[in-house]
């Protein structure tokens, strides 16, 4: 089964096209890669799976069901792009981690011992549960990252779409991605993941999407990096300018 089917989508925002018949699909179990240039409309085609940008023509589906109508959002953990853990809220990191079980539980209802064992293993499966009980702003920028991803698992999700998880983040923070994004996949979990460079997540992929310029130029194995992400000593974590050179992918 599928667990995300795009079928022939466009997204513009006024009279410019940002994607243009498009169509790939996740199967269940399958780790897929969203690569592609700054600007190429990588980003825009998950928001537009997940319905944060409308589709001007084509469909998608989650889990078999037309999105229009699907309601199971507890099946789905979601981390958009370099989105601050803090924002100016005085939480916990426990607490922000356990906003990922609403979903499932209801606003209404109090935590439980399922919810409370649920944000541990989170905590734990990025390396955080010693910092539970600290305030978020104290976290680095690395760790904050770390925790919108527990936020994430801590709702069981079956499928996880993140936005360029680990760029701009500390080699540590990455590693400790790149392992709890291998035990969730290692319990049947599905991810669609965007990605300027990959690092330490290469050997979890199972195939990438490339796209340029709004299109899908390659569907299948991860391509070899270009220019000077090739290099031995480049330790992908850095910002990019949106005209840096690339080849087919930049990572």
């Amino acid at each position: 089964m599928n667990v995300v089917r795009v079928t022939h989508g466009a997204v513009g925002y006024g009279d410019r096209t940002v994607l243009r018949d498009v169509s790939c699909a996740v199967a269940a179990g399958e780790v897929v890669a969203v690569l592609g240039a700054n600007g190429s409309g990588k980003s825009t085609l998950v928001r537009a799976v997940l319905g944060l940008v409308p589709l001007r023509a084509g469909s998608v589906e989650l889990f078999g069901v037309p999105q229009r109508r699907f309601r199971q959002w507890a099946r789905i953990g979601y981390v958009p792009q370099r989105l601050g853990a803090g924002s100016g809220v005085p939480a916990t990191v426990a607490e922000v981690v356990g906003a990922g079980r609403l979903a499932r539980r209801g606003i209404l209802r109090p935590p439980g011992a399922a919810d409370r064992a649920a944000v541990a293993d989170a905590l734990r499966a990025v390396g955080l549960a010693d910092r539970a009980g600290d305030p978020v702003s104290t976290l680095s920028g690395g760790q904050q990252q770390r925790t919108l991803i527990a936020r994430a698992l801590a709702g069981r999700p079956e499928l996880l779409i993140l936005d360029e998880p680990t760029a701009g983040v500390d080699a540590a923070s990455q590693e400790a991605f790149a392992a709890a994004l291998g035990g969730f996949v290692g319990r049947g979990g599905s991810v669609l993941l965007v990605a300027h460079e990959l690092g330490p997540l290469r050997p979890l992929i199972d195939r990438a999407i490339v796209v340029h310029d709004g299109e899908i130029a390659h569907d299948g194995p991860v391509p070899e990096p270009a220019g000077h992400h090739a290099a031995d000593d480049h330790d992908h974590v850095h910002p990019h300018c949106p005209d840096e050179p690339a080849g087919m992918w930049s990572a």
